[in-house]
């Protein structure tokens, strides 16, 4: 069956355009192609070819090349000569590296696919890559990815899912295209500031997100008001049931309008009345953003307490803490 699909192929010469041999057991590359220049998609996933060889090289109009689920190990220097190409798809291969020069060639390449291989790394010539706008290296073994991935300024999706990241590079604010991140099951305990972009959608659940302890943060140092100090008393003993409290306040209606206005810390519980000691501020994502329904580590407010309790925690507390 392969040979006939191949001979039929080499009949039509020059205007063949398609060639799929998807799942026919192929081990190697068919040595025919090079009889094929005007190909322009080339199917090949679904079998067991372990090296791309040198008759690829002749493939220059080429657009989509499929390898996907073969038993590739690395990224073949041979790609650089697919100058037309604008879809690699290399998925459920055994790629752990690239050859040096296999980006050269590529400024056309739109999408790239290199999910469940064996990388560990990607190299700083992923930057040639000037026209890539969508990558996706989910189900790999990456512990950092380059700052020059950081520079494709055409990039409007990227995908790193499951993979060992611990952090991402401060970089990333010029990917102003960016509008799809996903870097969901990695091992990331922070994440550098994303203000410079236009996200739309942004998955992160599965990391070490907002674990660390507190940091100190900026705060009034304003004395507290005699209201201010009376209300916290007033309120804490309503809080905890003191009987008295609860016969007088029924007598004074306007203090009872004053801790009307109460609020409480998110962290220690305790209540304030002051706006300038505004204890729980929430923070939504913007509008824009699609928030995955099953995040686990990044809540969709952040509660941000900056009370001035006495307690065990101290006077100068920021928390983050989910809702």
């Amino acid at each position: 069956m392969t040979e006939r699909l191949l001979v039929r192929a080499l009949k039509g010469g020059e205007n063949t355009k398609i060639v799929t041999l998807n799942g026919k057991k192929i081990t190697k590359m068919p040595s025919t192609l090079d009889k094929l220049p005007g190909l322009k998609t080339l199917d090949l996933q679904n079998n067991q070819i372990p090296k791309v060889g040198p008759e690829i090289s002749t493939l220059t109009q080429l657009i989509v090349l499929n390898l996907g689920n073969n038993l590739l190990e690395e990224i073949p220097e041979e790609m650089k000569y697919l100058t037309s190409l604008k879809k690699l798809h290399l998925f459920g291969n055994k790629i752990c590296k690239f050859a040096s020069e296999a980006c050269d060639g590529l400024q056309n390449l739109i999408l790239l696919n290199l999910n469940n291989n064996q990388l560990t790394w990607i190299p700083q010539e992923v930057s040639r890559l000037k026209s890539l706008t969508y990558l996706s290296i989910n189900h790999n073994q990456l512990a950092s990815i380059p700052k020059g991935l950081c520079f494709l300024k055409n990039l409007s999706e990227l995908q790193l899912n499951y993979n060992q990241l611990i952090c991402i590079p401060e970089e990333i604010k010029f990917l102003k295209k960016l509008r799809k991140l996903l870097l969901v099951r990695n091992n990331i305990e922070v994440l550098p500031e994303f203000q410079n972009l236009k996200l739309k959608e942004f998955y992160c659940e599965g990391n070490a997100l907002f674990l660390k302890q507190p940091v100190n943060a900026v705060q009034q140092e304003d004395a507290w008001s005699l209201q201010e100090i009376t209300s916290r008393f007033i309120m804490n003993e309503l809080a905890g049931k003191n009987p008295f409290i609860m016969h007088v306040i029924e007598q004074h209606p306007q203090v009872r309008n004053i801790i009307s206005q109460g609020r409480k810390c998110a962290i220690c519980g305790r209540c304030f009345i002051a706006v300038w000691l505004e204890c729980v501020e929430f923070v939504p994502p913007p509008k824009n953003w699609k928030i995955s329904r099953n995040l686990q580590l990044v809540p969709l407010r952040i509660l941000i307490c900056s009370y001035k309790c006495f307690n065990q925690r101290g006077p100068n507390v920021f928390g983050i803490a989910q809702v």
